[in-house]
């Protein structure tokens, strides 16, 4: 081997060596969803934004290593595993739900930032809001908390109804104090409330053909991984069966589901980048606040209300934050 073909080689080498050396370097994200790609792009945008805000941008001075269990929520302990095992320097985790504790155990020994719609200290995750303590913070968007808020808000858009439903996921650990909030404001309301379950998506139909059977004129749909990502067809199914329903995000109403009320996700994701990108700048999860909503949105699909023959009162739209007409 000529001279200068051998110090090209040698170069060549020595630059893809240096290159290999610089991605190790870098620290890695973990990044970790019950759900999946294709539902929540949007969402891993603002998470980037967030990191980005504060001097991370991927594949420049981070890499991400995504796990998406695609709404089959047995998979999640599997997939943090495999994330610790990679030595990842945080975990974000969110659209957990049913598994939120077992992944909780499973990443322990590894910062994590939850973004969770319930409370992260009756979860477990957290000490406290203001002293988290241990390795975990969490950004939560309270929507179990809102329920009682909620049915108030369908009450007033159909006031002739005496019987609604709550559709939950027997499996959440939110649901059985979400029941029991919207149990209490029903009293008050003079309302009757029937709990439909439903633990995966084979169950819908059967849901809502017990929707029909307790003559329920209105229903609420609790916040779940598992309903987030099957909207279109929780919507499609409250459309064919014309019952009035709210939910707790935007993202429904804009699927063409009645109306929502809750916290925005997309800044519960850019929230939760930002903290990431603080625990990679060397801040510690036990010194994070947990980050609590300071704006909760009222969206109303008016098509969608038209279709359902409903008149909308002048005070809920003076109140909507969004009318999507």
């Amino acid at each position: 081997m000529r001279r200068r073909e051998f110090i090209a080689l040698l170069g060549g080498a020595t630059a893809a060596w240096l290159l290999e050396a610089h991605a190790q370097q870098q620290p890695v994200v973990g990044f970790l969803s019950g759900r999946s790609l294709a539902y929540d792009s949007k969402l891993v945008a603002a998470f980037l934004q967030g990191l980005k805000e504060v001097g991370f941008v991927e594949g420049q001075n981070f890499a991400v290593e995504y796990r998406w269990a695609e709404g089959q929520f047995d998979r999640l302990t599997a997939l943090a595993a495999d994330l610790v095992g990679r030595q990842v320097s945080v975990i974000f985790a969110g659209g957990l739900d049913v598994r939120i504790r077992d992944v909780r155990a499973a990443i322990s020994a590894i910062p994590v930032v939850f973004a969770t719609a319930g409370d992260p200290v009756e979860l477990g995750l957290v000490a406290s809001f203001n002293r988290p303590g241990g390795n975990t913070t969490a950004v939560t968007v309270i929507s179990a908390s809102l329920w009682p808020k909620r049915l108030n808000l369908l009450h007033e858009l159909v006031a002739s109804s005496v019987v609604v439903a709550l559709l939950v996921n027997p499996e959440d650990p939110s649901a059985e104090p979400s029941t029991r909030d919207v149990y209490a404001a029903a009293k008050g309301l003079g309302l009757q409330v029937h709990v439909i379950r439903a633990r995966t998506e084979s169950d819908f139909e059967a849901a809502f053909a017990m929707l029909v059977s307790k003559q329920a004129s209105a229903l609420l749909v609790t916040n779940n991984a598992l309903f987030n990502s099957r909207r279109e067809k929780l919507v499609a199914l409250a459309a064919r069966h014309r019952v009035p329903t709210i939910y707790d995000r935007r993202d429904f109403p804009a699927d063409g589901g009645l109306m929502s009320y809750g916290a925005s996700i997309v800044d519960q994701y850019r929230q939760s980048g930002l903290y990431v990108g603080r625990i990679l700048s060397g801040a510690r999860p036990a010194d994070l606040p947990v980050v609590q909503p300071t704006k909760l949105e009222l969206v109303i699909n008016l098509k969608t209300a038209k279709a359902l023959g409903l008149t909308l009162p002048q005070t809920l739209l003076v109140a909507a934050d969004e009318v999507i007409e």
